[in-house]
């Protein structure tokens, strides 16, 4: 009997794990940058009224330019370190990890190169993986900081029409400074290529700290992706959104598959945008947290990245995976990611950071 064979797999996908980060049941989960903090009733009572009203006309498809969602997105954005952007500048998409893998679509592909600096987040060779794009890892300084002459060299050499960075970086919770972004901006646009700023993570940066919103006048092949899954509370919902230019939002309906977000979806990301003031009310807490966490880290002895996101790198350990074990023991859930030595933790509730606090000294005795 012949062997069977299956339908063969593309060659740079065998052998290949899926993405994901560990789904446990445990007491505290502090591994996946969650906002900690459920929506209230009255808000659920809100995308409950608004589903229910969508539910009445699921038997059509849903408006396939999610118009009253961008608008309301582009209202959100010019409050939130925009100004003047329209909604003809912005696309949305089920989560931010959809947006991304649409632009690759749009604006890599073979023979084409995606370029970012590790440590970076880890997701971003996978989008250009699968839209067939080179993928190519610059670094960072020691410090994770951002090192501009390693990269207009690297820009020169690959010519990458599409460059990606998270600010704040993940997942070093880095910031960049907008004379980086700027720069990067005319290296790319010598050749066509774009600069896509992520940041999902952007409402959480400390004060003082400016979103690469401000920018987008000045640059033409700017693009700046956030997320509903993070300050928004809204990670169950799958909601991501960018502002740019109209010709870039444009290009993106291209690759776009039909309907792509479900009426659903935005009646649920209509009405969250409604309360939007309610929903970001924890933010700052959230702040206080992680800065007295990182004050925390730093006492007892760690090494801890600046941190402009919800959560904090610390480090370093001589084994990262056997803290990170005796953690989880003590019911405490945490992310095994970045450089080696590093761990990663998100900022949780009061009760919570306390519990990590203590299996923290536990484990480290």
């Amino acid at each position: 009997m012949a062997d069977r064979r299956f339908p063969p797999l593309r060659d740079e996908l065998v052998g290949i794990e899926p993405y994901g980060a560990p789904q446990l049941d445990v007491p505290v989960a502090l591994n996946v940058n969650e906002n900690p903090y459920p929506p209230s009733t009255r808000v659920v009572a809100d995308v409950a009224a608004a589903v229910a009203e969508a539910a009445m006309t699921l038997n059509r498809y849903p408006d396939r330019e999610f118009t009253e969602l961008r608008k309301g997105l582009a209202d959100y954005l010019n409050v939130s370190g925009g100004e003047g952007i329209g909604p003809d500048q912005v696309w949305a998409a089920n989560g931010s990890n959809e947006v991304m893998l649409q632009l690759l679509q749009a604006f890599g592909g073979p023979g084409r190169t995606a370029l970012s600096f590790a440590p970076t987040y880890s997701m971003y060779p996978e989008y250009a993986r699968d839209a067939m794009t080179t993928w190519v890892a610059g670094r960072r300084h020691e410090d994770f900081s951002f090192d501009l002459d390693h990269a207009a060299a690297l820009i020169a050499e690959h010519r990458p029409t599409v460059v990606l960075l998270p600010s704040p970086n993940n997942p070093t919770g880095t910031a960049l400074p907008h004379a980086v972004i700027g720069t990067l901006c005319e290296a790319v646009a010598r050749h066509d290529g774009i600069v896509v700023i992520d940041e999902a993570y952007a409402e959480f940066r400390r004060e003082g700290t400016p979103s690469a919103l401000e920018l987008l006048p000045r640059y033409p092949n700017l693009v700046v992706t956030r997320t509903m899954s993070k300050a928004f509370a809204l990670a169950g919902a799958r909601v991501g959104y960018l502002a740019a230019s109209p010709e870039i939002c444009d290009a993106l309906r291209v690759v776009r598959l039909p309907y792509h977000l479900s009426a659903v979806t935005q009646a649920t990301a209509t009405a969250a945008l409604r309360h939007a003031d309610e929903l970001l009310a924890n933010v700052a807490a959230l702040r206080v947290e992680r800065d007295s966490t990182v004050a925390w880290l730093r006492q007892q002895g760690f090494e801890v990245a600046d941190s402009d996101a919800n959560f904090c790198l610390f480090g370093r350990f001589d084994d990262r995976h056997a803290v990170w074990e005796g953690l989880l023991e003590r019911g405490v859930l945490i992310r095994e990611t970045g450089p080696d030595g590093w761990l990663r933790v998100s900022i949780g509730t009061a009760e919570e950071m306390a519990a990590f606090r203590a299996a923290l000294l536990e484990v480290a005795r």
